[in-house]
Protein backbone atom coordinates (compact mmCIF):
# COMPACT_ATOMS: atom_id res chain seq x y z
CA UNK A 1 0.00 0.00 0.00
CA UNK A 2 1.13 3.15 -1.04
CA UNK A 3 -0.19 7.23 -0.78
CA UNK A 4 0.86 9.91 -2.28
CA UNK A 5 0.27 13.61 -2.30
CA UNK A 6 0.58 16.18 -4.81
CA UNK A 7 0.04 19.97 -4.30
CA UNK A 8 -0.48 22.61 -6.65
CA UNK A 9 2.57 23.77 -7.78
CA UNK A 10 4.08 27.25 -7.01
CA UNK A 11 7.12 29.32 -7.76
CA UNK A 12 9.14 30.53 -5.98
CA UNK A 13 7.93 33.39 -3.37
CA UNK A 14 4.27 33.01 -4.85
CA UNK A 15 2.20 30.75 -6.52
CA UNK A 16 1.21 29.80 -10.35
CA UNK A 17 -1.39 31.67 -12.48
CA UNK A 18 -4.84 30.31 -13.71
CA UNK A 19 -7.12 32.01 -15.96
CA UNK A 20 -10.83 32.12 -15.09
CA UNK A 21 -13.35 31.78 -17.60
CA UNK A 22 -15.99 32.74 -15.30
CA UNK A 23 -14.04 36.59 -15.30
CA UNK A 24 -12.11 36.24 -18.01
CA UNK A 25 -9.43 37.28 -15.52
CA UNK A 26 -5.95 35.86 -14.65
CA UNK A 27 -5.47 35.01 -11.05
CA UNK A 28 -2.00 34.96 -9.36
CA UNK A 29 -1.29 32.35 -6.57
CA UNK A 30 0.19 34.30 -3.29
CA UNK A 31 -0.38 38.00 -4.25
CA UNK A 32 -3.47 40.09 -2.77
CA UNK A 33 -6.04 37.94 -2.05
CA UNK A 34 -5.29 35.07 -3.90
CA UNK A 35 -4.24 31.87 -2.37
CA UNK A 36 -1.52 30.48 -3.33
CA UNK A 37 -3.32 27.22 -4.81
CA UNK A 38 -5.16 29.64 -6.91
CA UNK A 39 -8.35 28.43 -5.58
CA UNK A 40 -7.50 25.07 -6.90
CA UNK A 41 -8.37 21.71 -4.17
CA UNK A 42 -6.70 18.62 -5.08
CA UNK A 43 -7.47 14.82 -3.35
CA UNK A 44 -6.09 14.30 0.01
CA UNK A 45 -6.96 10.46 -0.59
CA UNK A 46 -4.35 8.98 -3.25
CA UNK A 47 -3.68 5.31 -2.10
CA UNK A 48 -1.45 2.67 -4.31
CA UNK A 49 -2.64 -0.89 -3.06
CA UNK A 50 -0.70 -3.32 -4.82
CA UNK A 51 -0.94 -7.49 -4.36
CA UNK A 52 0.87 -9.89 -6.31
CA UNK A 53 0.27 -13.87 -6.01
CA UNK A 54 2.53 -16.40 -7.14
CA UNK A 55 1.60 -20.18 -7.05
CA UNK A 56 3.80 -23.25 -7.77
CA UNK A 57 1.69 -26.60 -9.23
CA UNK A 58 4.31 -29.48 -9.50
CA UNK A 59 7.49 -29.18 -11.38
CA UNK A 60 6.36 -27.82 -14.46
CA UNK A 61 3.96 -25.31 -13.94
CA UNK A 62 4.11 -21.74 -12.32
CA UNK A 63 0.86 -19.45 -12.46
CA UNK A 64 1.14 -15.58 -11.86
CA UNK A 65 -1.11 -12.97 -10.71
CA UNK A 66 -0.92 -9.12 -10.13
CA UNK A 67 -3.19 -5.83 -9.43
CA UNK A 68 -2.06 -2.57 -8.56
CA UNK A 69 -3.34 0.97 -8.52
CA UNK A 70 -0.81 4.05 -9.15
CA UNK A 71 -1.82 7.71 -9.01
CA UNK A 72 -0.90 9.56 -12.59
CA UNK A 73 2.04 11.68 -11.56
CA UNK A 74 1.86 13.99 -14.25
CA UNK A 75 3.32 17.21 -13.50
CA UNK A 76 1.29 20.50 -13.38
CA UNK A 77 4.25 22.52 -13.25
CA UNK A 78 5.09 21.23 -16.88
CA UNK A 79 2.33 23.00 -18.64
CA UNK A 80 1.54 25.89 -16.24
CA UNK A 81 5.25 27.16 -16.07
CA UNK A 82 4.80 29.37 -19.25
CA UNK A 83 1.43 31.26 -18.83
CA UNK A 84 0.26 34.49 -18.98
CA UNK A 85 1.65 36.73 -17.77
CA UNK A 86 5.17 35.38 -17.28
CA UNK A 87 4.32 34.26 -20.76
CA UNK A 88 2.37 36.45 -23.40
CA UNK A 89 1.09 33.95 -25.79
CA UNK A 90 -0.31 36.47 -28.49
CA UNK A 91 -2.77 34.81 -31.09
CA UNK A 92 -3.77 37.23 -33.97
CA UNK A 93 -5.98 35.40 -36.15
CA UNK A 94 -9.01 36.22 -38.36
CA UNK A 95 -12.46 36.54 -38.54
CA UNK A 96 -13.10 33.42 -40.60
CA UNK A 97 -11.00 30.84 -42.32
CA UNK A 98 -10.35 33.04 -45.82
CA UNK A 99 -9.99 36.60 -43.89
CA UNK A 100 -6.89 37.99 -43.08
CA UNK A 101 -5.96 39.04 -39.47
CA UNK A 102 -3.53 41.95 -40.02
CA UNK A 103 -1.68 43.60 -43.03
CA UNK A 104 2.05 43.32 -43.10
CA UNK A 105 2.87 46.97 -43.07
CA UNK A 106 1.08 47.18 -39.70
CA UNK A 107 3.29 45.41 -38.04
CA UNK A 108 3.06 42.83 -35.31
CA UNK A 109 0.66 44.36 -33.05
CA UNK A 110 2.34 46.02 -29.47
CA UNK A 111 2.43 43.42 -26.82
CA UNK A 112 1.93 45.00 -23.32
CA UNK A 113 4.27 43.78 -20.49
CA UNK A 114 1.34 43.01 -17.49
CA UNK A 115 2.17 43.17 -13.98
CA UNK A 116 0.76 41.42 -11.05
CA UNK A 117 -1.42 43.95 -9.69
CA UNK A 118 -3.58 43.12 -6.87
CA UNK A 119 -3.54 39.64 -7.82
CA UNK A 120 -6.44 39.24 -10.32
CA UNK A 121 -5.37 41.14 -13.55
CA UNK A 122 -6.86 41.50 -17.04
CA UNK A 123 -5.51 39.64 -19.97
CA UNK A 124 -5.63 40.43 -23.60
CA UNK A 125 -8.31 39.16 -25.80
CA UNK A 126 -5.66 37.81 -28.27
CA UNK A 127 -2.96 36.55 -25.94
CA UNK A 128 -3.44 32.47 -25.36
CA UNK A 129 -3.68 31.06 -21.53
CA UNK A 130 -3.87 27.77 -19.38
CA UNK A 131 -6.23 27.29 -16.46
CA UNK A 132 -7.01 24.16 -14.08
CA UNK A 133 -10.83 23.75 -12.84
CA UNK A 134 -11.93 24.62 -9.21
CA UNK A 135 -11.25 20.84 -8.70
CA UNK A 136 -8.51 18.50 -10.00
CA UNK A 137 -9.35 15.40 -9.92
CA UNK A 138 -5.99 13.32 -10.09
CA UNK A 139 -6.56 10.18 -11.88
CA UNK A 140 -5.13 7.08 -11.65
CA UNK A 141 -4.39 3.76 -13.76
CA UNK A 142 -5.39 0.13 -12.66
CA UNK A 143 -2.76 -2.50 -13.86
CA UNK A 144 -3.43 -6.18 -14.08
CA UNK A 145 -2.30 -9.29 -15.27
CA UNK A 146 -1.89 -13.18 -15.39
CA UNK A 147 0.52 -15.54 -16.42
CA UNK A 148 0.89 -19.10 -17.02
CA UNK A 149 4.63 -20.86 -17.16
CA UNK A 150 5.92 -24.26 -17.98
CA UNK A 151 8.58 -25.79 -18.28
CA UNK A 152 8.71 -27.53 -21.79
CA UNK A 153 10.15 -30.34 -23.47
CA UNK A 154 13.36 -30.10 -25.40
CA UNK A 155 14.51 -27.70 -22.81
CA UNK A 156 12.04 -24.67 -23.39
CA UNK A 157 10.19 -22.40 -20.95
CA UNK A 158 6.63 -21.10 -22.21
CA UNK A 159 5.14 -18.45 -20.51
CA UNK A 160 1.52 -16.94 -21.84
CA UNK A 161 -0.16 -14.26 -19.99
CA UNK A 162 -2.78 -11.60 -19.74
CA UNK A 163 -1.31 -7.54 -19.30
CA UNK A 164 -3.86 -4.62 -18.96
CA UNK A 165 -4.47 -1.38 -17.64
CA UNK A 166 -7.05 0.83 -17.32
CA UNK A 167 -7.14 4.76 -16.98
CA UNK A 168 -8.99 6.29 -14.73
CA UNK A 169 -9.17 9.94 -15.65
CA UNK A 170 -6.89 10.29 -18.60
CA UNK A 171 -4.98 13.49 -18.30
CA UNK A 172 -5.26 15.78 -21.60
CA UNK A 173 -5.30 19.00 -22.71
CA UNK A 174 -9.47 20.06 -23.81
CA UNK A 175 -9.52 23.46 -25.59
CA UNK A 176 -12.34 25.68 -23.53
CA UNK A 177 -12.69 28.35 -26.43
CA UNK A 178 -13.56 26.19 -29.22
CA UNK A 179 -16.66 27.44 -32.01
CA UNK A 180 -19.07 25.04 -33.00
CA UNK A 181 -19.45 23.75 -37.01
CA UNK A 182 -19.75 27.03 -38.94
CA UNK A 183 -19.33 29.43 -36.08
CA UNK A 184 -15.60 30.74 -36.83
CA UNK A 185 -13.43 32.43 -34.89
CA UNK A 186 -16.43 34.84 -34.36
CA UNK A 187 -18.50 32.00 -32.73
CA UNK A 188 -16.14 31.17 -30.09
CA UNK A 189 -17.28 30.03 -27.11
CA UNK A 190 -15.49 32.65 -24.67
CA UNK A 191 -16.04 34.99 -27.37
CA UNK A 192 -19.56 35.18 -27.13
CA UNK A 193 -18.87 36.03 -23.25
CA UNK A 194 -16.30 38.60 -23.52
CA UNK A 195 -16.19 39.86 -26.58
CA UNK A 196 -12.66 39.69 -28.37
CA UNK A 197 -11.84 36.55 -26.39
CA UNK A 198 -10.24 34.81 -29.84
CA UNK A 199 -7.14 33.37 -28.47
CA UNK A 200 -6.82 29.91 -27.80
CA UNK A 201 -7.75 29.14 -23.97
CA UNK A 202 -7.18 25.23 -22.48
CA UNK A 203 -7.57 23.32 -19.55
CA UNK A 204 -5.45 20.71 -18.04
CA UNK A 205 -8.23 18.64 -17.08
CA UNK A 206 -8.82 14.73 -16.00
CA UNK A 207 -10.60 13.21 -18.88
CA UNK A 208 -12.21 10.09 -19.86
CA UNK A 209 -10.52 6.22 -20.08
CA UNK A 210 -7.94 4.62 -21.75
CA UNK A 211 -7.52 1.00 -22.14
CA UNK A 212 -4.86 -1.35 -23.04
CA UNK A 213 -4.99 -5.22 -23.14
CA UNK A 214 -2.44 -7.61 -23.75
CA UNK A 215 -2.18 -11.39 -24.79
CA UNK A 216 1.73 -12.03 -24.61
CA UNK A 217 3.67 -14.86 -24.57
CA UNK A 218 7.30 -15.73 -24.04
CA UNK A 219 9.62 -19.02 -25.46
CA UNK A 220 13.15 -19.39 -23.99
CA UNK A 221 15.76 -21.99 -24.18
CA UNK A 222 19.59 -22.43 -22.69
CA UNK A 223 21.14 -25.15 -25.26
CA UNK A 224 24.93 -26.49 -23.93
CA UNK A 225 27.82 -25.20 -25.61
CA UNK A 226 27.21 -21.41 -24.77
CA UNK A 227 24.18 -21.01 -26.81
CA UNK A 228 20.77 -19.22 -25.67
CA UNK A 229 17.23 -18.30 -27.78
CA UNK A 230 14.90 -15.84 -26.47
CA UNK A 231 11.69 -15.02 -28.13
CA UNK A 232 7.85 -12.73 -27.42
CA UNK A 233 5.02 -11.90 -29.25
CA UNK A 234 2.37 -9.58 -27.89
CA UNK A 235 -1.24 -9.14 -29.53
CA UNK A 236 -2.29 -5.93 -28.06
CA UNK A 237 -4.68 -2.86 -28.45
CA UNK A 238 -4.28 0.61 -26.68
CA UNK A 239 -7.43 2.87 -26.95
CA UNK A 240 -7.68 6.49 -25.49
CA UNK A 241 -8.78 9.73 -25.58
CA UNK A 242 -5.26 10.88 -26.25
CA UNK A 243 -1.89 9.30 -27.08
CA UNK A 244 -0.18 11.65 -24.47
CA UNK A 245 -0.63 13.70 -21.16
CA UNK A 246 0.63 16.65 -23.09
CA UNK A 247 -1.55 15.90 -26.27
CA UNK A 248 -4.95 18.62 -27.12
CA UNK A 249 -8.22 16.78 -27.55
CA UNK A 250 -8.90 16.98 -31.47
CA UNK A 251 -12.86 17.60 -31.26
CA UNK A 252 -13.72 20.08 -28.53
CA UNK A 253 -17.38 20.56 -29.88
CA UNK A 254 -19.63 18.98 -27.10
CA UNK A 255 -21.33 16.65 -30.28
CA UNK A 256 -17.50 15.26 -31.43
CA UNK A 257 -16.12 15.34 -28.51
CA UNK A 258 -17.01 11.03 -28.31
CA UNK A 259 -15.10 11.03 -31.41
CA UNK A 260 -11.49 11.47 -29.88
CA UNK A 261 -11.69 7.89 -27.89
CA UNK A 262 -9.74 5.39 -30.61
CA UNK A 263 -6.77 3.72 -31.23
CA UNK A 264 -3.47 5.81 -29.73
CA UNK A 265 -1.33 7.04 -32.65
CA UNK A 266 1.17 4.20 -31.00
CA UNK A 267 -0.47 1.02 -30.42
CA UNK A 268 1.22 -1.95 -32.65
CA UNK A 269 -1.09 -4.83 -33.03
CA UNK A 270 1.36 -7.09 -33.54
CA UNK A 271 4.88 -7.05 -32.12
CA UNK A 272 7.49 -10.55 -32.70
CA UNK A 273 10.63 -9.72 -30.81
CA UNK A 274 13.81 -12.84 -31.34
CA UNK A 275 17.26 -12.53 -29.65
CA UNK A 276 19.97 -15.16 -29.63
CA UNK A 277 23.31 -15.53 -28.79
CA UNK A 278 26.02 -18.29 -29.66
CA UNK A 279 29.87 -18.67 -28.87
CA UNK A 280 31.20 -19.84 -31.74
CA UNK A 281 33.12 -23.06 -31.35
CA UNK A 282 36.10 -22.08 -31.78
CA UNK A 283 39.24 -22.07 -28.94
CA UNK A 284 40.63 -23.37 -25.67
CA UNK A 285 37.71 -26.08 -24.91
CA UNK A 286 35.54 -25.94 -28.44
CA UNK A 287 35.58 -28.45 -30.82
CA UNK A 288 37.95 -26.68 -33.46
CA UNK A 289 40.95 -24.15 -33.37
CA UNK A 290 42.08 -25.44 -29.51
CA UNK A 291 45.22 -24.05 -29.61
CA UNK A 292 48.13 -22.02 -31.68
CA UNK A 293 46.99 -19.03 -34.16
CA UNK A 294 43.61 -20.81 -35.07
CA UNK A 295 42.61 -19.89 -31.08
CA UNK A 296 44.09 -16.83 -30.82
CA UNK A 297 42.50 -15.50 -33.84
CA UNK A 298 39.48 -17.16 -34.22
CA UNK A 299 38.63 -17.89 -30.27
CA UNK A 300 36.38 -16.73 -27.76
CA UNK A 301 33.84 -15.15 -30.36
CA UNK A 302 30.31 -14.48 -29.43
CA UNK A 303 27.96 -13.92 -31.76
CA UNK A 304 24.54 -12.36 -31.13
CA UNK A 305 21.57 -10.99 -32.90
CA UNK A 306 18.07 -9.51 -32.89
CA UNK A 307 15.16 -10.14 -35.02
CA UNK A 308 11.77 -7.82 -35.10
CA UNK A 309 8.49 -7.37 -36.71
CA UNK A 310 5.62 -5.46 -35.61
CA UNK A 311 2.86 -3.41 -37.24
CA UNK A 312 2.68 -0.41 -38.15
CA UNK A 313 1.31 2.73 -36.45
CA UNK A 314 -2.28 4.42 -36.85
CA UNK A 315 -3.29 6.80 -38.68
CA UNK A 316 -6.67 8.77 -40.16
CA UNK A 317 -7.44 10.17 -43.37
CA UNK A 318 -8.30 14.30 -42.92
CA UNK A 319 -9.76 16.91 -45.09
CA UNK A 320 -9.35 20.83 -45.19
CA UNK A 321 -11.06 22.44 -42.46
CA UNK A 322 -12.48 25.54 -44.37
CA UNK A 323 -16.63 24.43 -44.68
CA UNK A 324 -15.91 23.13 -41.10
CA UNK A 325 -14.81 26.91 -39.58
CA UNK A 326 -14.52 24.95 -36.35
CA UNK A 327 -11.58 26.46 -34.64
CA UNK A 328 -10.23 24.13 -31.85
CA UNK A 329 -11.50 21.10 -33.75
CA UNK A 330 -10.17 18.34 -36.80
CA UNK A 331 -11.84 17.31 -39.68
CA UNK A 332 -12.02 14.03 -41.14
CA UNK A 333 -12.81 13.13 -44.67
CA UNK A 334 -15.91 11.48 -45.33
CA UNK A 335 -15.41 7.51 -45.73
CA UNK A 336 -17.51 6.87 -48.89
CA UNK A 337 -16.67 2.99 -49.30
CA UNK A 338 -17.45 0.85 -46.38
CA UNK A 339 -13.88 -1.19 -47.00
CA UNK A 340 -10.47 0.37 -47.45
CA UNK A 341 -8.33 -1.75 -49.69
CA UNK A 342 -4.64 -1.58 -48.75
CA UNK A 343 -2.76 -1.51 -51.90
CA UNK A 344 0.75 -1.58 -50.36
CA UNK A 345 2.00 1.21 -52.72
CA UNK A 346 5.84 3.00 -51.91
CA UNK A 347 6.91 5.89 -53.56
CA UNK A 348 5.75 8.47 -55.85
CA UNK A 349 2.83 8.05 -58.14
CA UNK A 350 1.98 4.79 -55.76
CA UNK A 351 -1.10 4.80 -53.28
CA UNK A 352 -0.35 2.86 -50.15
CA UNK A 353 -4.12 2.40 -49.85
CA UNK A 354 -7.50 3.08 -52.36
CA UNK A 355 -7.39 6.78 -52.62
CA UNK A 356 -11.42 7.03 -53.86
CA UNK A 357 -12.24 5.35 -50.69
CA UNK A 358 -12.32 8.81 -49.50
CA UNK A 359 -13.78 12.40 -50.73
CA UNK A 360 -13.49 16.05 -48.66
CA UNK A 361 -15.87 16.79 -47.04
CA UNK A 362 -17.46 20.68 -48.47
CA UNK A 363 -20.39 21.23 -45.96
CA UNK A 364 -20.70 22.96 -42.78
CA UNK A 365 -20.18 19.40 -40.86
CA UNK A 366 -17.79 17.05 -39.34
CA UNK A 367 -17.17 14.15 -42.09
CA UNK A 368 -17.55 10.26 -41.64
CA UNK A 369 -14.09 8.59 -41.31
CA UNK A 370 -12.99 7.58 -37.95
CA UNK A 371 -9.92 8.14 -35.88
CA UNK A 372 -6.73 6.08 -36.12
CA UNK A 373 -8.70 3.04 -38.46
CA UNK A 374 -6.11 2.75 -40.89
CA UNK A 375 -2.51 1.53 -40.48
CA UNK A 376 1.05 2.53 -42.10
CA UNK A 377 3.67 0.26 -43.22
CA UNK A 378 4.49 -2.73 -40.85
CA UNK A 379 8.31 -2.76 -39.48
CA UNK A 380 11.32 -5.99 -39.85
CA UNK A 381 14.23 -5.61 -38.61
CA UNK A 382 17.26 -7.52 -38.21
CA UNK A 383 20.54 -6.74 -35.82
CA UNK A 384 23.89 -8.56 -35.59
CA UNK A 385 26.22 -8.69 -33.20
CA UNK A 386 30.30 -10.08 -32.78
CA UNK A 387 31.82 -9.70 -29.69
CA UNK A 388 35.17 -10.85 -28.13
CA UNK A 389 37.08 -10.24 -24.75
CA UNK A 390 40.34 -11.41 -23.89
CA UNK A 391 42.94 -10.41 -21.84
CA UNK A 392 45.83 -8.25 -21.93
CA UNK A 393 48.08 -8.85 -18.96
CA UNK A 394 46.92 -10.02 -15.15
CA UNK A 395 44.41 -6.92 -14.71
CA UNK A 396 43.73 -5.46 -18.41
CA UNK A 397 40.68 -6.98 -20.43
CA UNK A 398 39.78 -5.88 -23.90
CA UNK A 399 36.82 -6.25 -25.69
CA UNK A 400 36.32 -5.63 -29.20
CA UNK A 401 32.77 -5.29 -30.66
CA UNK A 402 31.28 -4.95 -34.18
CA UNK A 403 27.53 -4.40 -34.71
CA UNK A 404 25.39 -4.31 -37.65
CA UNK A 405 21.80 -2.33 -37.05
CA UNK A 406 19.20 -3.16 -39.83
CA UNK A 407 21.93 -5.26 -41.41
CA UNK A 408 19.03 -6.70 -44.57
CA UNK A 409 19.32 -2.73 -45.07
CA UNK A 410 15.27 -3.42 -44.77
CA UNK A 411 13.28 0.48 -45.53
CA UNK A 412 11.26 1.63 -42.70
CA UNK A 413 9.16 3.66 -44.51
CA UNK A 414 6.60 6.41 -42.55
CA UNK A 415 2.87 6.45 -43.06
CA UNK A 416 1.23 7.80 -45.78
CA UNK A 417 -0.15 11.14 -47.17
CA UNK A 418 -3.21 11.60 -45.40
CA UNK A 419 -4.86 14.57 -46.56
CA UNK A 420 -7.51 13.69 -48.99
CA UNK A 421 -7.87 17.43 -49.76
CA UNK A 422 -4.77 17.45 -51.84
CA UNK A 423 -6.18 14.40 -54.28
CA UNK A 424 -8.02 15.47 -57.70
CA UNK A 425 -9.90 13.59 -59.54
CA UNK A 426 -8.98 13.72 -63.54
CA UNK A 427 -12.14 13.55 -65.97
CA UNK A 428 -11.38 9.93 -67.57
CA UNK A 429 -11.82 9.03 -63.02
CA UNK A 430 -7.96 8.39 -62.93
CA UNK A 431 -6.84 10.16 -59.13
CA UNK A 432 -3.85 12.55 -59.40
CA UNK A 433 -2.79 12.02 -56.09
CA UNK A 434 -0.55 14.64 -55.50
CA UNK A 435 1.08 13.39 -52.09
CA UNK A 436 -2.23 12.00 -50.67
CA UNK A 437 -1.98 8.21 -49.62
CA UNK A 438 1.76 8.65 -50.92
CA UNK A 439 4.70 7.22 -49.00
CA UNK A 440 6.98 9.78 -49.98
CA UNK A 441 9.74 9.02 -47.13
CA UNK A 442 11.25 6.64 -44.49
CA UNK A 443 12.86 6.59 -41.61
CA UNK A 444 16.39 7.50 -41.26
CA UNK A 445 17.75 3.86 -40.08
CA UNK A 446 19.54 2.73 -42.78
CA UNK A 447 22.26 -0.48 -42.45
CA UNK A 448 25.07 1.14 -40.00
CA UNK A 449 28.31 -0.32 -38.81
CA UNK A 450 28.96 0.67 -34.86
CA UNK A 451 32.62 -0.43 -34.30
CA UNK A 452 34.17 -0.30 -30.54
CA UNK A 453 36.69 -1.19 -27.57
CA UNK A 454 36.61 -1.52 -24.39
CA UNK A 455 39.25 -1.52 -22.21
CA UNK A 456 38.40 -2.49 -18.07
CA UNK A 457 41.49 -3.20 -15.34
Amino acid sequence: MGYEFYPIPTRAGRGMERYDPNTNKVRIGGVGDVPMDMGVKVSHKLFSPHAGLAYRAGAAWVFRAGYGINTDPYPLARPMRTNHPLLVDLNVVGAGTFQFAGRLEDGIPPVVNPGLGNGVIDIPGTVGAITLDDQFRRGYVESFNFTIQRELRGGFVGQVGYVGTRGIRQMVFQHINYAEPGRGNAGRVLNQRFPGRTADTRVVRPFGTANYNALQAQLDRRFSGGYQFHATYTWSKAIAFADEADDALRFNAPQALHRNRATTGYDRTHNLATGFSAELPFGRRKRWAQQGWGRHVAGDWLLSGGFGAYSGTPFFVTAAGASLNAPNNAQTADQIKPLVKILGGAGPGQSFFDPLAFRAVTEVRFGTGGINNLRGPGVVDLSLGLFREFAAGERVKVQFRTEVFNAANTPHFNNPGNNVSNLRVLPDGTPDLRGFSEITSAQNDERQFRFGLRISF
